[in-house]
């Protein structure tokens, strides 16, 4: 630690200490262990006296945040005080947020950025060099694939693809260059579920690190952590946020193994603003009400769907004809609202007619709002793949991705029963 004057100070640098903009005498709340989820989602990473004696965090709409004094920068400096700097290294609003997300995953530490994109390409940018290489499951949320596959080979990162699931593939894929497995559980939109701790124990096995995306499960349903899972991403934009009204993203893990991922998210820029953080810890604070809803929904329109006659087959975890159906009994507390499922005998169009018959859900990419959507997943995210590509992916032609929102599941029903006529 430095005693005098420093020759060179570089403001802007991204390793300074962890800013948590906590007024004095103020501490932020760490939950216990055996603490309950809402109790977390409501008061975890908060102060318990706010600034302006608020109940809610204020929105701090600061790009740079002042020194009283050089006296009070050195401190700051040099390691004797936490708070901010400057808005790309951190904000107030930020750290009630990822001290909620940190709890709610069993995590040490979490990291917000501007999406969920903006985070896994955070991280693998932190993490990867040029020769390395990183296996992913097959089954995955296009633009991930994207990314890794045609993006991260121009700087010399490889990616293998191997089929959701297969350990042996996985195992048989990883070579000295790889530096981490990758999958989504559930899977995006085939809901695949990965046995966790298979899938972290191959990564210890071959010293190789493993990042989950559990956007569709969210914290409520697993915690890929407890299963020895280093990296655990969230679209926070969906389930955590909530209310269809922000952008978010987020890693959670260790202090440790997160420190040069904030790093560099202070250089690339990838935070997000103070007004998403304050609509995002106020979506947060009905996180469990909310998921009690969309399982308890998502599990009624699956039993309803794979019982009708116009529809060849559901894609639902929690329905005992999915082929991952005993993976996620054993490890999820519940199956989320999306819903994939195949309409029988119909070309895309006929099946984009049960999509303009649905009253109730929006036509609409994302998932996990209060309000239902719907979508043809050929249409809305593979028209410019070729047939050949969608048959890779396992994209039919007759499609449709249902996103169960916290309406009344009978009036969700009854509309799927009449659009089913169309």
């Amino acid at each position: 630690m430095a005693t005098g004057l420093p020759t060179e100070m570089d403001s802007n640098s991204p390793s300074k200490p962890e800013a948590t903009g906590k007024p004095s005498g103020s501490r932020r709340h760490v939950p216990s262990s055996t603490q309950g989820m809402s109790t977390s989602s409501v008061h975890a990473g908060e102060q318990r006296q706010k600034p302006g004696d608020s109940i809610t965090d204020p929105i701090f709409c600061a790009s740079t945040f002042t020194f009283q004094s050089t006296a009070d920068l050195l401190e700051y400096v040099e390691g004797r005080s936490e708070r901010e700097e400057y808005g790309r290294y951190g904000n107030p609003n930020e750290k009630s947020v990822e001290g909620k997300l940190a709890a709610l995953d069993g995590a040490e530490s979490a990291i917000v950025y501007s999406s969920g994109m903006a985070a896994i390409v955070g991280l693998l940018m932190a993490k990867l060099n040029a020769g390395d290489e990183i296996v992913f499951f097959d089954q995955c949320y296009h633009r991930s694939r994207e990314f890794c596959a045609k993006h991260l080979a121009r700087f010399g990162v490889v990616t293998r693809q191997v089929p959701t699931g297969d350990f042996a593939a996985m195992e048989a894929a990883i070579n000295p260059a790889t530096k981490m497995l990758v999958s989504e559980s559930p899977t995006n939109p085939h809901l695949t579920t990965v046995d966790l701790e298979q899938f972290a124990a191959v990564g210890k096995a071959h010293e190789v690190e493993t990042l989950i995306d559990a956007t569709l499960a969210t914290p409520y349903n697993i915690r890929p952590i407890e299963y020895g899972v280093d990296y655990v991403l969230h679209s926070a934009t969906k389930y955590m946020g909530g209310h269809n009204d922000l952008l978010a993203g987020v890693i959670c893990g260790s202090a440790e193994k997160l420190e040069s991922v904030r790093s560099l998210r202070g250089i690339l820029g990838g935070v997000n603003s103070p007004h998403n953080l304050y609509l995002l810890e106020r979506g947060l604070k009905t996180f469990e009400l909310r998921m009690q809803r969309h399982n308890e929904n998502g599990q009624r329109i699956a039993e309803f769907l794979e019982a009708h006659p116009r529809v060849a087959r559901v894609y639902y975890p929690g329905l005992p004809s999915h082929p991952s159906h005993a993976t996620a009994v054993a490890q999820m507390r519940g199956f989320g609202g999306l819903i994939t499922f195949e309409v029988a005998n119909a070309d895309w169009k006929e099946t984009s007619k049960i999509v303009d018959a649905a009253q109730l859900p929006r036509i609409a990419p994302s998932l996990g709002g209060v309000e239902s959507l719907i979508e043809q997943p050929l249409v809305m995210s593979y028209f410019n793949y070729s047939a050949a590509e969608r048959k890779v992916f396992g994209i039919a032609d007759n499609m449709i991705r249902y996103s169960c929102g916290i309406e009344n599941s009978d009036d969700l029903i009854a509309d799927l029963e009449q659009a089913l006529k169309a």
